[in-house]
């Protein structure tokens, strides 16, 4: 079972994220979509939408410094393992509490709002037990294995095992002095990984990135006195050839 899930069950899982979003993209285009429901409520939807997603974002971004910044690396710019603790604890910590109450938000409202249920799918219902079940865990495996002076040092153990994933060698033996549920959370997160390309959460691969980058615009001034549309020219407009 432990070849399975840690020498398998992650490119299991990466291959179906790979291979689902080459289908969605090919057979389903207008699907890519978080099929949007402000238009049955965004009172809710204005607040809890924005702190989900800034906690889920701040969440990844802990998760791939962790695994994949190796803790020499941390250390030669001058952040001990204490300091990285502490940072790890209350930062991740703080991240994943905004994330589970603004998911938790999104979900009483979509409970309480009928439209909004109507437009649930068994789908949606799904992957939210999945993303919910994700983040409790994790805050659950953070919150019970580390206090302020010390904690469970996951960088010796879990992240080497994710690095050791790129070289297709995955070092399997790391996960036998693993905290149990450390290793629910990674199953859980697999499977959440794998089912991606086939839920809403496949919106996350269609993010605006390219206005980082787009060319700036440019706005031109109407000469003084020219307000409102071009007036109009008596006689027939010119075609150009």
């Amino acid at each position: 079972m432990d070849t399975f899930l840690w020498g398998a069950l992650p490119y299991l899982a990466f291959l179906s994220l790979v291979v689902g979003l080459v289908w969605r993209h090919r057979y389903d285009k207008f699907g890519w979509t978080t099929r949007s429901s402000e238009v049955y409520e965004r009172r809710i939807l204005n607040w809890a939408s924005p702190a989900f997603h800034y906690g889920i974002l701040f969440v990844l971004a802990g998760h791939l410094v962790g695994l994949f910044v190796p803790a020499t690396w941390t250390a030669a710019v001058g952040v001990d393992e204490h300091a990285y603790h502490l940072f790890s604890l209350v930062g991740g910590t703080l991240s994943g509490l905004l994330a589970v109450v603004g998911l938790a938000t999104l979900l009483y409202r979509r409970r309480r709002n009928m439209p909004v249920l109507r437009a649930t799918t068994a789908n949606d219902k799904a992957m939210y037990l999945l993303l919910f079940g994700e983040i409790c865990v994790g805050l659950y495996s953070k919150l019970t294995n580390s206090n302020l002076h010390r904690g469970y040092d996951y960088r010796a153990t879990i992240a080497p095992w994710a690095r050791s994933l790129f070289t297709l060698h995955p070092k399997v033996g790391l996960w036998d002095a693993v905290p149990t549920s450390y290793r629910v959370h990674a199953v859980i997160g697999m499977l959440l990984i794998a089912v991606v390309p086939y839920t809403r959460l496949v919106h996350m691969f269609s993010a605006p990135w390219f206005y980082l980058f787009r060319p700036y615009l440019v706005y031109r001034s109407r000469p003084p006195g020219q307000v409102g549309e071009r007036p109009t020219r008596p006689g027939w407009e010119r075609i150009d050839a």
